[in-house]
C-alpha cells in the first residue's frame, strides 16, 4: 500500500499509524487478575515454601510464560499480591463515637481474618517473613496501609470529638486496638468468637484509650 506524499493546501498530512514493536507482549488484565487469585488459592492450599510457578499457572488456567511475563520469580509475585492487599484497604467507620467506630472496625476485620483463605495465608507468610526481609517489609507495609491506617483515623476522630486526650501515644493506641482480635483470630486461632466478644472488646478498648 502506497502512502500519498502530496496533499492539498488545506489538508493536514496524515501520518502512518505506529504499530507496537514486533514481539511486544500485550498483558491482558483478566489474565493478570486470574493469576493473582490463583496465588491466594495456592498459598492457602500448599503454603509459600511448596508453592510453585507451575502450580499457580495451572490453577489460573494459563501457561508458565504468562506468569513470567508479569513477575520474574515466585517471591516477586507474592510481594506484589501482598502489597495489593494494602491498596484495597478497610472502610473507615464514621458512627459518631469511638466505641461505635471500634465495633464496626472489629466486625469487618474479624470477618477478613477468619476467612478460610486469609486464615491459612497470614500465618504462613508471617513464618516466611522471619526468613525473608522482603516479605517482612511487604507485610509491614500492608498492615501500615491497612488496619493501622484506619485505626489511626479512628483515634484522630475520637480526639477531635474530645473522647480521648490530645497527643495520645499512637503506637500504644494501635497496639490496644489491633492486638486482642489478632491474637485470638490468628495466633491462637480460636474456632469461634464468644457471644458478644466484639461488643465487649470495643467497649474495653474504648475505655482503655480514654484512660491513656
Amino acid at each position: 500500500m502506497l502512502v500519498r506524499m502530496t496533499t492539498n493546501a488545506h489538508e493536514t498530512p496524515k501520518r502512518p499509524r505506529r504499530r507496537a514493536p514486533a514481539g511486544a507482549a500485550v498483558l491482558r488484565e483478566d489474565v493478570t487478575e486470574a493469576i493473582r487469585a490463583a496465588v491466594f488459592e495456592e498459598l492457602a492450599a500448599v503454603g509459600y515454601a511448596r508453592m510453585s510457578i507451575e502450580g499457580i499457572a495451572r490453577r489460573a488456567g494459563v501457561g508458565k510464560t504468562a506468569v513470567y511475563r508479569r513477575w520474574r520469580s515466585k517471591l516477586h509475585l507474592v510481594l506484589d499480591v501482598v502489597s495489593a492487599m494494602a491498596v484495597l484497604g478497610l472502610p473507615v467507620p464514621d458512627t459518631g463515637s469511638l466505641e461505635g467506630d471500634l465495633r464496626l472496625l472489629y466486625a469487618v476485620t474479624s470477618r477478613a481474618l477468619r476467612h478460610p483463605v486469609a486464615s491459612q495465608i497470614i500465618p504462613d507468610l508471617q513464618a516466611e517473613a522471619a526468613r525473608s526481609p522482603e516479605i517482612a517489609e511487604a507485610l509491614q507495609k500492608a498492615v501500615r496501609d491497612g488496619q493501622d491506617s484506619v485505626a489511626s483515623r479512628i483515634v484522630a476522630a475520637a480526639e477531635r470529638r474530645g473522647e480521648v486526650r490530645s497527643g495520645l501515644d499512637t503506637d500504644l493506641a494501635l497496639d490496644l486496638i489491633s492486638g486482642p482480635l489478632y491474637w485470638r483470630s490468628v495466633v491462637i486461632r480460636s474456632p469461634k468468637l464468644p457471644k458478644d466478644y466484639l461488643d465487649d472488646l470495643a467497649r474495653a478498648t474504648a475505655a482503655a484509650l480514654t484512660a491513656l
